[in-house]
């Protein structure tokens, strides 16, 4: 069994200087954004000492083990074995998935998204000269799926690619092999290609049954592209380095085909602390990351639980990011600005993620169990000091 991965203490993270925490005041406890409150990998720590002694900043090289390094974690960690001739680096995902839509969409053409989902996503698409066509996830009850026959009247309406968010962002959720075969033989009838954002899946839980899209199918290897980064299951997301990743010509020859400029974005920082990231020495902090994770999404569940019952939130299978309905709890379509206000806890807008977001909160557990519980308590406070907005 793997040792839990803590977290730093408040004191410490205190003294980092991202955006997690130097948005807010030192009395707001902040879990907005997808930053994480754990050391880093030894290996990854390494890698950078060797580098800042060594002087070795200078640009990221022509030729990096990164591919290479990247198929074997996805072969260890997915029982899929990418080819690492068909990759390109990038300086981060979003910048992966604009390169892509520019060249699988012409200017005006529409992109569906599955919302709730990743705020970014919705200008992403614009950046790339196209026109967001939403689908919502369908809510069962019990799970998220992907609305197979909205993708459908979509498609056959003319949208001629599909943003995937797989794990997906902000629920949690991990779509079924099953689903994702369907979707890419949609894709695949109406021409269409598919873009899977994969940055949360090395964070997927063991038994989540994660599949990478490019290993569903035969029709997903021909119109897809992943793209895919150790910044969040690693907290790397400042050095910035991402892959497109690619399994049939067709695809491949897109990627191949973009400008040096992209790939020279790439850090070099970013490189190497991936490269670690991605080595088997990292496998075991990966997993006592997973085991910590777990723990906090239960202890996310028990604390909303006792403080805030009327509460909705489903356990994501993947990620440290939990998805909140509060709408139960009268405080209107977007609870964290009071929240915000009152409570002194950051929150990630949950309206931000598309109108289905309305009266939700996105609540980022990657952190101790301490601020977790503090952070449910002062929220839970607001409710019990006016339990007629309840």
């Amino acid at each position: 069994m793997s040792t839990p991965v803590r977290a730093l203490a408040l004191e410490q993270l205190r003294e980092r200087t991202s955006e997690k925490w130097r948005e807010y005041p030192a009395d707001v406890l902040p879990l907005f954004v997808a930053e994480t409150d754990f050391p880093l990998a030894p290996a990854i720590t390494r890698a950078l000492e060797r580098a800042v002694r060594t002087g070795d900043t200078g640009y990221v090289a022509s030729r990096t083990p990164l591919a290479a390094a990247y198929a074997e974690f996805a072969e260890r960690r997915f029982g899929w074995a990418p080819d690492p001739a068909r990759m390109r680096s990038t300086a981060d995902v979003s910048m992966g998935i604009v390169e892509i839509l520019r060249r699988v969409t012409s200017p005006g053409e529409r992109v569906i998204v599955m919302p709730p989902v990743y705020p970014p996503f919705y200008e992403l698409v614009e950046e790339a000269g196209a026109v967001v066509e939403r689908v919502p996830l369908c809510d069962t009850g019990t799970a998220w799926e992907i609305d197979l026959d909205g993708i459908r009247s979509a498609l056959e309406d003319g949208a001629r690619a599909i943003l995937l968010c797989s794990p997906h962002n902000p629920t949690g959720t991990v779509h079924s092999a099953a689903s994702l075969a369907a979707l890419a033989e949609l894709a695949t009838a109406h021409d269409a290609a598919v873009v899977s954002d994969e940055i949360h899946a090395p964070l997927a839980q063991p038994d989540a049954g994660f599949t990478p899209f490019l290993a569903v199918s035969d029709a997903a290897r021909e119109i897809g592209y992943a793209v895919v980064s150790a910044s969040k299951a690693f907290n790397l997301a400042g050095l910035k380095c991402a892959l497109m990743a690619t399994a049939s010509d067709g695809p491949t020859r897109v990627v191949k085909s973009l400008p040096i400029e992209v790939e020279w974005r790439t850090g070099q920082f970013g490189m190497l602390a991936a490269v670690a990231a991605f080595s088997e020495e990292s496998d075991e902090w990966l997993d006592g990351l997973l085991a910590t994770l777990d723990e906090n999404r239960r202890l996310v569940a028990d604390l909303l639980a006792e403080h805030l019952p009327d509460a909705r939130y489903r356990m994501p299978d993947a990620g440290y990011l939990a998805w909140i309905d509060l709408t139960g709890l009268g405080w209107g379509a977007n609870p964290s600005k009071r929240i915000l206000r009152e409570a002194k806890v950051a929150l990630h807008f949950g309206p931000a993620f598309g109108a289905e977001g309305a009266g939700h909160v996105r609540l980022n557990f990657g952190t101790s169990p301490e601020i977790i519980a503090e952070a449910i308590a002062r929220i839970g406070a607001l409710q019990a000091r006016e339990p007629h907005d309840a």
